[in-house]
C-alpha cells in the first residue's frame, strides 16, 4: 500500500490541476484550454488507475486504462494544447483531426488487444501485443516536443523581449515539469521502474506550478513570428 500513495497523490494533483484549466475554457472558452483539461484528466485516469493497480492487483480493466490513457493518450493532447496556444487555428484543427482519429484506433486497438498480465514483473507495456506498442513512442514524441519546445520558444521570446519575465520562469517549469515523467517512461522501457512513480508526481505538481507562477494563468498569447499568429498585447 505504501507504494500506491505516490500515484494517488499524483492523481489527486492532476484532477484538481484539470479542474481549474476547465474552469477557465468554461470562463474564456479558449480550445487550448478545452484539450489541456482533457490531457490532464488523462494523467488523473492513468494515475487513477496506478493507484487501483497498486493498491490491490493489476488486472484487465486498470491495465487498459493505464495503457492507453497514460502510455499513450496523455502526452500527446498535453503537446496539443500547446499546438492549439501557438498555430495558427487552421494548423492546429489539422493535427487536432489527426489525432482524434489516431485516439479513436487507440482506443480500439488497446481495448480488444490480448493481454498477458503474467509476463509483467512490475507495471510496464510488456502486456501489450507488439502492434499496439507501437503507437506509444509516436504519440508520447509528438506530445513531449510540442509541450518542450512550446514552452522553449515561449520562453525565449518573453525573455527577449524582457517582456512579463515572470512568464519566462513560469514557462522552464513546465519544460522541466514534462521531461520528467517523459525520462520515467523511458527509465521504466529500459526495465528500470523504480522512479517512475515519483517522477509523475513531481512532473504534474512543477507544471502546475509553472501555470500557477504565471500571473495571466491561461490568458490568451500568440507570437508574431510565424504567418497568421496575432500581435504581441500591449504591455
Amino acid at each position: 500500500m505504501g507504494t500506491a500513495i505516490i500515484p494517488l497523490l499524483s492523481a489527486i494533483v492532476s484532477l484538481v490541476f484539470a479542474l481549474s484549466v476547465l474552469d477557465q475554457f468554461f470562463a474564456r472558452r479558449k480550445p487550448y484550454q478545452l484539450v489541456w483539461a482533457l490531457g490532464l484528466l488523462m494523467y488523473f485516469v492513468a494515475t487513477a488507475a496506478e493507484f487501483w493497480m497498486e493498491a490491490q492487483e493489476i488486472n484487465a480493466v486498470a491495465y487498459r486504462l493505464w495503457y492507453l490513457f497514460g502510455a499513450i493518450l496523455v502526452a500527446a493532447y498535453l503537446g496539443m494544447g500547446t499546438l492549439y496556444l501557438l498555430a495558427s487555428r487552421r494548423t492546429a484543427h489539422i493535427f487536432m483531426a489527426v489525432l482524434g482519429l489516431v485516439s479513436v484506433y487507440a482506443v480500439v486497438r488497446v481495448f480488444a488487444a490480448p493481454l498477458d498480465l503474467n509476463a509483467l514483473t512490475y507495471l510496464s507495456g510488456e502486456a501489450m501485443p507488439s502492434g499496439v506498442r507501437l503507437l506509444t513512442p509516436f504519440l508520447n514524441s509528438f506530445g513531449t516536443l510540442a509541450l518542450v519546445g512550446g514552452a522553449l520558444f515561449s520562453a525565449f521570446v518573453f525573455w527577449r523581449r524582457r517582456f512579463m519575465p515572470h512568464r519566462v520562469i513560469s514557462n522552464i517549469l513546465i519544460v522541466l515539469g514534462a521531461i520528467l515523467p517523459a525520462l520515467g517512461g523511458t527509465r521504466m522501457r529500459l526495465g528500470a521502474p523504480e522512479m517512475f512513480y515519483l517522477l509523475e508526481l513531481f512532473g504534474v505538481i512543477i507544471i502546475f506550478a509553472g501555470f500557477l507562477r504565471s500571473r495571466e494563468i491561461f490568458g490568451f498569447y500568440r507570437f508574431p513570428l510565424v504567418h497568421g499568429f496575432g500581435k504581441v498585447p500591449d504591455r
